[in-house]
């Protein structure tokens, strides 16, 4: 699908009647010899699963001969791009050709590209193709594909029927994005999950609309995938609502419908009837066989199925049995947590994402046996989301990538209920708010530091070579440095065997790194007890003299109160230990962390506490454990202060946690200095003795400014006003003593250029597009020259809030693509507003 969304000037309501042309390129029962890959957009010329498959498939390094159709493009760039990751992945340039099929002149180049369209009856280009052993279909708009290579008619031209020949004889067919589109005999041309709940469909595209939503628009695919209905950008723009009304629509009971997500693809295998899951995202699988429709005239239904599988795992698409991955372990029985999950409301809704959001709160969680979420537009009208736990669903957990959660789920229920949601400002809604009574501590900042810091918001990939390189680089002796790590987040000694095993993979020497003797839990895996460790130790003079000869300390993930408890003195003093790691610190010593491990960096530790609770109900004196992680009331307890330039919180847009960094801040931070929210697989590395930070990883940080923020009397508890809010992520920079923002220089400023033009409805759940916070904005605002504000809004039964975020002068959004052609963005000074509502749902 284009960039730009598609939108359109007339929305007929058709309710399921709308059907697609009844010619079909594939023959119902003809035996297919190739194979497909078919990738959800966005794929990363650093995803070197997806393409090693293609190549693979294709028939190897030395033998593959592969056509590039760029007619879903523009231009020529991302035909040539991916060209120049096949020879990057092993192959030469003499076995890549791009195929002069298009239908329109390419932006860039002299040539008008618009005379290829006679191409596809070229009986030359026809005979070329069918020697390929693969070809592959590029991103943009899935129609000119089709409309290049389709004739007015509705049959085949040449190059059709070569590519149908190819593929039935062994050839491999790919393609990502719109290439991904046509695969399937159903074609999804535009809409929007929310234009597709209203029963809205269209005939015809118009890009002049001013709609919040796009009514749903299909066409005639081409019909490779002969297993059911194919999207694509599946989970970033939130389409399960556009994918299940299209298989209602075209009455696919027999077959189910599957959305990719981006940087992931399905390799299905015609010979052995199977499809299996490649990349770094997921697959969700749609089943309408078993749906209950409760009004024919809404979108009102009961019981789609919803699986979602991630790499490793695969389908039999004839008889319908999952295969999960076996590194994985059942949850069903065994789950992981306790806690009451909050409806998915918006933006303060941890795992605010489909997958993460059923994975957590649902699938892992022994609490709960439904959760529900919401879909509506500026005026309220819209739908309440509910997933269910049947006898059937069953939720799979493993490790990925190191220490990620790995999560797949078979047999979600699906319901879908129309409903009216309205809101109204109510200042008094949170009058029962809790402040805290914690006192930061005093941190002696006498001496200068030398030393930098590398804090990372967990969930730090082992193929995050970007994080572990500049980790090293920052040690003083690189490869031959001493490194000490210190496991006492963490219930057993995993992650801290694990961090020392990437190192080593890094080009660390085994011999330099220790894991330190300082943890107040036992691993019951082991037969001494870790437990007495920190009492033993902590003040320990053998081992504070090692560790002041250390060249770096690392912190592991788990629970950031026993840290703190394995480090400090009863009476709050630093033990010896401390004062040895600060001593090397300030020697010039790294000091880095992940999730507990970065929490510790400041002065003021959050130790627990949801965004929603946190902002209504304020903060508690006790600790609850691990638990209050996933919400609750915020929970503050002493940090251990390395980190001197604001509060840090960390797992930040996946647990969405910009309330709760809001609520400390303002009550216990300097209103003068920023706060910083880490994404996980992100760190924020700081050169204390140049006063500045970079931003290093595969997410980025949320800067929190509340120097400028409104103060009156007449604010109610839980009010805030132009709170600024900037996003900066790899290679960008800043400056902790002028709060400047210096942005990759790969990135081009959106100002007076932005790429899109629509209006933007609520951000209400996990079917709002773009649905973490970063992404919310910078699609939806920054480079939205049709919106001037966004909203969110996040509730709990009648209480909640609205959140709003707003341009102003010095707001500036930054744009560029990264790994391949991932959109990439920046943004600087957004303004937030914060109300309390009360909330009424008819």
């Amino acid at each position: 699908m284009n960039k730009k969304w598609m939108s359109v000037t007339l929305a007929v309501t058709l309710g399921l009647s709308l059907t697609t042309s009844s010619i079909s390129f594939a023959k119902k029962k003809e035996d297919l010899k190739g194979n497909l890959v078919i990738a959800g957009g966005a794929l990363g010329s650093s995803n070197k699963d997806v393409y090693n498959e293609f190549i693979s498939l294709a028939g190897g390094k030395k033998k593959a001969r592969i056509g590039i159709i760029p007619a879903a493009s523009s231009s020529l760039k991302s035909s040539q791009s991916f060209k120049k990751d096949l020879v990057t992945y092993g192959l030469n340039e003499h076995q890549i050709e791009i195929v002069p099929l298009a239908n329109q002149d390419f932006s860039g180049t002299p040539e008008d590209e618009s005379k290829w369209r006679k191409n596809a009856n070229s009986k030359r280009i026809a005979n070329k193709i069918e020697n390929y052993s693969a070809i592959w279909f590029v991103g943009g708009d899935q129609l000119r594909i089709t409309d290049t290579l389709v004739k007015p008619n509705g049959h085949r031209t040449k190059a059709l029927d070569a590519i149908w020949k190819m593929y039935r004889e062994g050839g491999v067919l790919g393609g990502t994005s719109a290439g991904a589109a046509i695969m399937s005999d159903v074609m999804i041309t535009g809409g929007d999950s929310l234009g597709a709940l209203n029963k809205e469909f269209v005939m015809k595209n118009n890009l002049k609309s001013g709609e919040e939503y796009e009514p749903l628009h299909i066409e005639k695919g081409l019909g490779f995938f002969k297993y059911g209905i194919v999207d694509q950008h599946f989970d970033e723009r939130a389409r399960l609502g556009r994918l299940v009304m299209t298989a209602l629509n075209e009455k696919t009971k027999n077959q189910f419908a599957y959305g990719v997500d981006e940087d992931t693809a399905l390799i299905v295998n015609n010979k052995q009837q199977t499809v299996k899951i490649v990349g770094r995202s997921g697959v969700s699988v749609v089943d309408v066989s078993k749906a209950k429709v409760i009004d024919s005239d809404k979108a009102h239904f009961q019981d789609v199925q919803i699986s979602h599988l991630v790499s490793g795992d695969s389908l039999n698409v004839s008889t319908k049995e999952f295969f999960i991955s076996d590194h994985k372990d059942e949850t069903n029985g065994y789950e992981y947590y306790e806690f009451k999950p909050l409806d998915a409301t918006g933006l303060f809704t941890s795992y605010g994402r489909m997958k993460e959001y059923l994975s957590y709160s649902l699938i892992d969680n022994s609490t709960t046996d439904a959760v529900k979420s919401y879909l509506y537009d500026s005026q309220g009208n819209g739908f309440q989301l509910q997933f269910r736990k049947t006898e059937n669903t069953k939720g799979y957990w493993g490790y990925k990538d190191g220490q990620k959660d790995d999560y797949s789920f078979t047999n979600v229920a699906f319901d879908v209920e129309p409903k009216k949601v309205s809101f109204k400002e109510n200042k008094d809604a949170f009058s029962e708010y809790k402040q805290s009574t914690f006192k930061a501590p005093v941190i002696d900042r006498s001496r200068p530091v030398k030393g930098s810091l590398l804090i990372a918001g967990g969930s730090l990939g082992s193929t995050n070579a970007d994080v572990y390189k500049k980790f090293i680089d920052l040690t003083k002796h690189k490869e031959n440095s001493k490194v000490g790590i210190i496991p006492a987040a963490s219930s057993n000694l995993t992650s801290s065997k694990t961090f020392k095993e990437d190192l080593v993979r890094y080009g660390m020497s085994a011999a330099h790194i220790e894991i330190l003797p300082l943890s107040v839990t036992n691993d019951k895996k082991t037969p001494e007890d870790e437990s007495k460790w920190a009492k033993m130790n902590k003040n320990n003079e053998d081992l504070a003299q090692k560790v002041e000869g250390l060249d770096a300390v690392w912190f592991v993930g788990g629970d950031q109160t026993k840290i703190t408890a394995s480090l400090l003195n009863e009476d709050g003093s630093n033990s010896k230990v401390l004062d040895a790691i600060w001593e090397t610190y300030r020697n010039g010593s790294v000091l880095g962390g992940t999730s507990a491990g970065a929490a510790i960096m400041s002065d003021v530790m959050i130790a627990g506490g949801g965004s929603y609770d946190t902002l209504a109900s304020g903060f508690t004196e006790t600790y609850d454990g691990m638990l209050q992680q996933e919400g609750g009331p915020g929970y503050l307890e002493r940090g251990l202060g390395f980190f001197e330039y604001g509060i840090v919180d960390q797992h930040f847009d996946n647990k969405s946690r910009l309330g709760r960094l809001i609520a400390v801040s303002n009550e216990k931070g300097d209103h003068n200095k920023l706060s910083y929210g880490i994404d996980e697989d992100t760190a924020l590395v700081v050169y204390n003795d140049q006063k500045k930070a970079e931003v290093v990883g595969r997410g980025g940080v949320t800067l929190v400014d509340l120097s400028k923020q409104v103060k009156s009397p007449e604010l109610g508890q839980s009010q805030y006003k132009n709170i600024k809010l900037s996003w900066i992520n790899q290679g960008d920079l800043l400056d902790f003593t002028t709060k400047e923002i210096s942005i990759n220089e790969n990135k081009d400023s959106t100002k007076g250029y932005e790429y899109y033009d629509h209006k933007v409805p609520p951000h209400s759940g996990v079917l709002s597009s773009h649905g973490v916070l970063q992404r919310f904005i910078s699609y939806n605002l920054v480079d939205n020259a049709g919106a001037a504000s966004v909203k969110s809004y996040s509730f709990s039964k009648t209480k909640g809030f609205e959140l709003n975020f707003r341009k102003t002068a010095e707001t500036e959004g930054y744009w560029g693509y990264t790994d391949g052609q991932k959109d990439d963005y920046s943004f600087v000074d957004v303004s937030l507003d914060i109300t309390p509502i009360h909330v009424k749902i008819d």
